[in-house]
């Protein structure tokens, strides 16, 4: 393959980071290799088919960014109320140990090792690497910081896990986020991803997110896009599922201008499940594109897919789900469903349910519907007094309540209440209400 010259002269620009081992090393030469070597992605290449680059095609996104610091005034504005977590806070793709809460004071069970220093480095880049994309590459070759999360056998954490990436510069620059999260057979643990941005910030986030969970664990998920809309981020979260292990993971994508995100989930073990729900909430003209893909290797496992996405103005949605039953997969049960409301005649979504089946004794199902809003729910609420615009805030945030009232953490669910009902209410005495009415 030939690259052009953009992408010769990024590789070229590119400097990989030091690290105390061999190994890692020789992924990231490898990776640069790769990044190299990759054509830049174009309206023929599939899975970028519907989502241009073109703001990443002069260049300007890929200086690296400079480590820089929050003060814990500033900081505050980005808080979960009441999650109670342990906070990590990466600063442009670097990690700010000042900023973030004490590493010696872990909840008993856990390690968090940056990767120079990491003792058990087997899966760095394992399920990434299995799947690897342009800028999965990109990621790996040029890591600012990577942590290493270590969760110990048979341990029970309540306490969150809140990794919070902050994009902050106000020239374009290229941020690396990197999370390595090891989870042990019977363990119980949550992580939090959390991507906000300041005022007039102009950063690419590049974020690759790796989740092993071990035999019989239980994994909770959270990853919220709420960056601004100066703002890019192209990410991938990539996850092995052992032998009767749980993952929940829940996505939302809101803000950024352009906002990628590919989900991989691989069972590894028999009887393990794992639930991939997500929204994403697109306007003006941002662009947001979710691809995700459920691998059953192996026979007993469940998956259960759930995405919905509002887009109005002039935005735009892409969403590829795949199912890849492979042929040992035997009682398989794999769900998958996409649901589209388009609120403007400018709006657009391209969306594409997949299933790949290679064994005979499977259950599956996939679906996909696009829509408007409902012009007789409108008129019952008209009739009813209601305004127009009024309405329309109400029947688009229960099109996607149903998924927000499911997540299991309290805390989340109230934070994200009015995070998503402003993205459609214009009044805030109305706002105010319709949070009320969805607390009682």
């Amino acid at each position: 393959m030939t690259s052009t010259p953009l992408h010769a002269a990024i590789a070229a620009g590119s400097t990989l980071t030091s690290h105390a081992t061999t190994k890692i090393a020789d992924v990231q030469n490898a990776a640069a290799h790769a990044w190299a070597q990759t054509p830049w992605p174009t309206r023929k290449t599939e899975a970028w088919k519907y989502t241009p680059l073109k703001a990443l095609e002069k260049g300007e996104y890929f200086i690296p960014a400079a480590k820089s610091t929050l003060s814990a005034d500033a900081l505050k504005q980005f808080a979960i109320n009441r999650l109670e977590a342990f906070t990590l806070v990466f600063i442009d793709g670097h990690f700010c140990a000042e900023q973030s809460d004490d590493l010696t004071q872990l909840p008993t069970g856990m390690t968090i090792e940056h990767l120079d220093d990491a003792s058990n480095l087997e899966q760095f880049n394992k399920a990434a690497g299995e799947h690897a994309t342009l800028f999965g590459e990109l990621n790996t070759a040029t890591i600012n910081t990577a942590l290493v999360i270590n969760v110990a056998k048979n341990a029970q954490i309540t306490q969150p896990v809140n990794v919070l990436n902050v994009a902050s510069a106000n020239a374009p620059c290229l941020a690396n986020a990197r999370i390595l999260w090891q989870q042990a057979p019977h363990s119980k643990a949550t992580l939090v991803e959390h991507f906000v941005s300041t005022q007039d910030s102009q950063v690419f986030t590049n974020s690759i997110t790796e989740l092993f969970v071990g035999e019989n664990a239980q994994c909770e998920h959270y990853r919220l896009h709420l960056e601004d809309e100066a703002n890019l981020h192209i990410g991938g979260v990539y996850s092995h599922v052992h032998k009767h292990a749980r993952l929940n993971s829940f996505y939302l994508a809101m803000g950024a201008n352009l906002q990628r995100v590919d989900v991989v989930t691989q069972f590894e073990g028999e009887g393990a499940e794992a639930v991939n729900n997500g929204v994403y909430l697109p306007r003006n003209k941002q662009l947001v594109d979710f691809h995700t893909c459920i691998e059953h290797k192996v026979p007993h496992c469940n998956s259960n897919e759930i995405f919905r996405g509002i887009i109005g103005d002039s935005a735009r949605a892409v969403f590829n789900g795949r199912i890849h039953i492979h042929k040992d997969a035997q009682k398989t049960l794999a769900e998958l469903s996409n649901k589209n409301l388009l609120t403007s005649n400018k709006a657009e979504v391209n969306t594409k349910p997949e299933l790949e089946i290679y064994a005979d004794d499977v259950r599956c199902a996939h679906g996909a519907t696009i829509a408007e809003l409902d012009a007789l729910a409108m008129h019952y609420l008209r009739t009813r007094g209601i305004s127009q615009e009024e309405a329309q805030v109400m029947l688009s945030f229960g099109f996607i309540n149903e998924l927000i009232e499911q997540l299991n953490n309290t805390a989340i669910v109230e934070y994200l209440r009015p995070v998503i009902a402003q993205r459609f209410a214009k009044k805030p005495e109305f706002l105010e209400s319709l949070i009320h009415e969805a607390l009682v």
